[in-house]
C-alpha cells in the first residue's frame, strides 16, 4: 500500500465520467495563459490540461488553495483529489484508464503538450515536471507490458464508428470533416480504412486542409464552400478548435432545403457529429427536421464496448500502475528533503567560508594558488563530511519519515537531541 506523499499536489476538474458536453463547456478556461498566470502567484507550480472530454488543473500547492483559486474563477461542481489520490489518478490518465476510450494514446501528448504549455507560462515547479514526466513514462510503459491499448479507438475514430452504426455501413457514403488538427487527423485516419465514395476535408486555413487531403485521397475544401458539399455529403464529422461554433443554425436549415428532391417532402437526413470541445455546431441543431446530431456524450456506448473486451488488461494496467505509485512516492518524498538539504548545506557553507578566509588571513598575502588551494581543500571536506548524513536525511524522507529527516538536520545546525522512534 503506497504511503503518505510528503510533496503537497492537488488535482480539481471535471471529465466525461459524471459531466456533460454543456458542463464541460461552462468549466472551459478559454484563456489558458491568463489562467496559469493568475494561479502562478499561488502556487510552486500549476498545469491546465483541456481536452475534448476533460479539464483538469493540477498544482504543487494545497489543496485547499485549489479550491479558493476556482471559487474565485466561478468554478464548482468539481471534483478534487489530493495527495497519494492525485498522484494515483495522473498515473491511470497517463495509462489510458481514465479516458472515454479505454487505453487511448492521445493523452501522452495532450499531457505533453500542458506541461509544455506551463514551462512557457512559468508554472512548472520541480515536483510538478517530475510528476508528469514520471506519468507519461508509466504510461508508455503500461501500453508496452499490457495489451490494453491493442485496437484501441481514439475519440475520432469512436465518432466514426458512431456514423457506421447510423448508417449501417459508410460502404459508399461521402463524408466531410471539418478540421485538420489532431483530432481531424484520427478522424481521416479511420474513414480512409472504410470503403467510402469521398472524402471532403475542410479548414479555416486551406493549406492545411490540402495536406491531410492528400494524406488520405481525399478533396481538401474552402470554409466558404462548406455549404456546398454538406448538401451532398451522407455524414458530416466536425472537430475545430475554434472557441465559438462554425455551424449555424440558419446555414443548416439552408442545407437541409437543398437536400430535398423536387417530387420529396422531406429532406435527405445529414448525420452531423460534433466531436469539437468547445462545440463546433450550434444550439438548436438536432431540432431542425432531417439533422440527427450526435455529441461526445452519444461516444460513451462506443467506450463501455471498449472497455467490456479489455477488463483483463485493465486489471493488469491497475496492478502495474499500483506497482510505480509506490515507487513515485518513495521518488518525490526524496524531492521533499531538498529544503532540509539546502538548509543543511547552506549552514555548512557559511562555516567553510568563514574559516576559509580566516585560514587565508593566517597565510599573509597568500598567491592565488594558495588560495585557489585552500579553497578546494575546505570545500572537499565540507562535501565529505555532509555526504553520509546528506544520503540519511533522503533515506528518511524517502522512507515517510520526514520528521527523522529534520531532526538530523537540527541535530547537526542547533545541536537538538535526535528522538528515535521505538518500533511498536
Amino acid at each position: 500500500m503506497p504511503g503518505q506523499l510528503f510533496a503537497p499536489l492537488a488535482i480539481a476538474g471535471l471529465s466525461h465520467h459524471t459531466a456533460t458536453v454543456d458542463k464541460l463547456e461552462s468549466f472551459r478556461f478559454p484563456d489558458e495563459s491568463a489562467f496559469l498566470a493568475r494561479a502562478k502567484d499561488r502556487f510552486r507550480g500549476a498545469l491546465l490540461l483541456q481536452t475534448c472530454n476533460r479539464i483538469e488543473i493540477m498544482v504543487h500547492g494545497e489543496a485547499s488553495s485549489l479550491v479558493s483559486l476556482l471559487e474565485e474563477e466561478g468554478k464548482d461542481g468539481y471534483y478534487l483529489l489530493s495527495g497519494t489520490d492525485a498522484l494515483r489518478h495522473l498515473l491511470l490518465l497517463a495509462a489510458g484508464m481514465d479516458s472515454m476510450i479505454v487505453g487511448e494514446d492521445q493523452i501522452l501528448g495532450q499531457l505533453k503538450d500542458a506541461l509544455e504549455a506551463a514551462r512557457e507560462a512559468g508554472t512548472v515547479s520541480p515536483v510538478l515536471e517530475l510528476s508528469v514526466n514520471k506519468a507519461i513514462h508509466v504510461g508508455v510503459e503500461v501500453r508496452k507490458q499490457t495489451q490494453i491499448n491493442r485496437g484501441a479507438v481514439s475519440i475520432g475514430s469512436a465518432a466514426v464508428l458512431l456514423a457506421e452504426e447510423q448508417l449501417g455501413s459508410l460502404a459508399g457514403k461521402h463524408i466531410l470533416v471539418v478540421g485538420s488538427g489532431e483530432m481531424g487527423m484520427l478522424v481521416a485516419q479511420a474513414l480512409a480504412a472504410r470503403q467510402l465514395t469521398a472524402i471532403y476535408v475542410a479548414n479555416r486555413t486551406y493549406g492545411r486542409a490540402e495536406v491531410l487531403a492528400k494524406k488520405i485521397g481525399g478533396k481538401a475544401v474552402r470554409l466558404d464552400e462548406l455549404r456546398r458539399y454538406m448538401i451532398l455529403t451522407d455524414v458530416v464529422i466536425s472537430c475545430t478548435s475554434a472557441p465559438h461554433p462554425v455551424i449555424h443554425c440558419d446555414v443548416l436549415r439552408e442545407i437541409m432545403k437543398g437536400r430535398c428532391w423536387p417530387l420529396d417532402g422531406q429532406p435527405r437526413p445529414l448525420v452531423l457529429i460534433d466531436i469539437a470541445q468547445p462545440r463546433d455546431v450550434e444550439d438548436g441543431a438536432g431540432e431542425i427536421a432531417g439533422i440527427h446530431l450526435f455529441t461526445i456524450d452519444n461516444l460513451r456506448s462506443i467506450s463501455e464496448k471498449t472497455l467490456s473486451s479489455r477488463k483483463s488488461e485493465a486489471g493488469k494496467a491497475r496492478a502495474f500502475v499500483e506497482d510505480e505509485l509506490a515507487h513515485f512516492i518513495r521518488l518525490l518524498n526524496g524531492k521533499a528533503a531538498d529544503d532540509t538539504l539546502a538548509l543543511l548545506h547552506t549552514w555548512a557553507e557559511s562555516i567553510r567560508l568563514r574559516e576559509r578566509d580566516r585560514a587565508i588571513g593566517r597565510l599573509g598575502n597568500g598567491d592565488d594558488r594558495t588560495r585557489e588551494v585552500v579553497d578546494d581543500l575546505t570545500r572537499a571536506l565540507v562535501n565529505k563530511i555532509l555526504s553520509d548524513v546528506t544520503l540519511s536525511i533522503r533515506h528518511s524522507a524517502e522512507e515517510g519519515d520526514l520528521d527523522a529527516a529534520e531532526q538530523l538536520a537540527a541535530a547537526i545546525t542547533r545541536g537538538e537531541k535526535v528522538c528515535f522512534h521505538t518500533p511498536e
